[in-house]
């Protein structure tokens, strides 16, 4: 769900993971307006992080310090609310029965990406008088199989971000070429490749070229890199059932690099523990 922060300087959570990712952000966006001195666009920052690293209290956090501490109006959006309505959702399984991958919403194929590519448009476009409505995915729906919102129940925000924060455990995956791909399904390291056919890992690789056009407009991207042992046992099954075949092909080029040859020390990544902490910080 969308949220916009706007809360007294001394209610903001703090953790060990802000006071890294703070200064990382600021410097940043210091060199972008440099950049860019006359520009209205906002500063949109990709954040992947999976279940057990504390990605939901650090984007909370984020947010709150640099719009309490720092002035800069902040917007954090989770791409889970930019997941198919459940109508397509179901059209999309029963296109592709024998596929599980698509079978549930989570994998590459699932999102609606023009949806998402039309909101951030309206962000980094000069702002509507009439303000801009946030999508929104109820994921109680349907007895749990979901549904987006109806759109009198979007949030609703009445003026421009300076910051936009982009979150999902997915943000930031790059599809891989089929020799790679191929190269990881027989790979005597994979852990769930095997579950599935070639094909029905190449749909999804398919499918993830048409993220590329939301990941190419970060500015910078942060991401939270958990140790094993960091989710409850219920968080891992499910983990490991919806999401890990997509971790396997493509958490590689996370941690290399999002951005490539085009920006350099743009990333952050953090390294957790299983208590949450941060053992490690790197800027790529």
């Amino acid at each position: 769900m969308a949220q916009s922060f706007d809360v007294p300087l001394q209610s903001r959570i703090v953790d060990d993971k802000s006071p890294i990712c703070i200064p990382f952000i600021l410097s940043r966006i210091e060199t972008y307006q440099k950049q860019h001195p006359n520009t209205t666009r906002p500063f949109i920052i990709g954040l992947n992080g999976v279940q057990g690293v504390g990605k939901t209290t650090l984007v909370r956090a984020l947010a709150e310090t640099l719009q309490g501490r720092d002035g800069l109006p902040t917007l954090v959006v989770s791409i889970d609310d930019f997941y198919l309505t459940h109508a397509d959702q179901l059209a999309l399984a029963a296109a592709h029965p024998d596929n599980q991958l698509v079978q549930y919403r989570g994998e590459p194929g699932t999102h609606d990406i023009p949806l998402l590519a039309s909101f951030l448009t309206s962000l980094t476009s000069p702002f509507p008088p009439e303000g801009i409505h946030v999508p929104q995915y109820d994921k109680s729906l349907f007895s749990g199989l979901g549904d987006r919102s109806p759109p009198s129940t979007w949030s609703h925000i009445t003026s421009p971000p300076k910051v936009v924060i982009l979150e999902g455990w997915l943000v930031g995956f790059r599809p891989l070429s089929p020799v790679a791909l191929e190269a990881k399904y027989s790979s005597p390291t994979s852990k769930t490749l095997h579950r599935h056919l070639p094909a029905h890992l190449m749909f999804i690789n398919s499918c993830l070229e048409q993220y590329q056009q939301i990941w190419d407009q970060f500015d910078a991207f942060v991401h939270g890199k958990g140790v094993e042992g960091g989710m409850t046992d219920e968080q891992v099954k499910r983990f490991v059932d919806c999401y890990f075949p997509a971790y396997e092909l493509y958490i590689d080029g996370i941690r290399n690099g999002v951005f490539g040859e085009r920006k350099k020390a743009c990333q952050l990544r953090l390294v957790v523990g299983r208590d949450r902490s941060v053992k490690e910080s790197l800027v790529i």
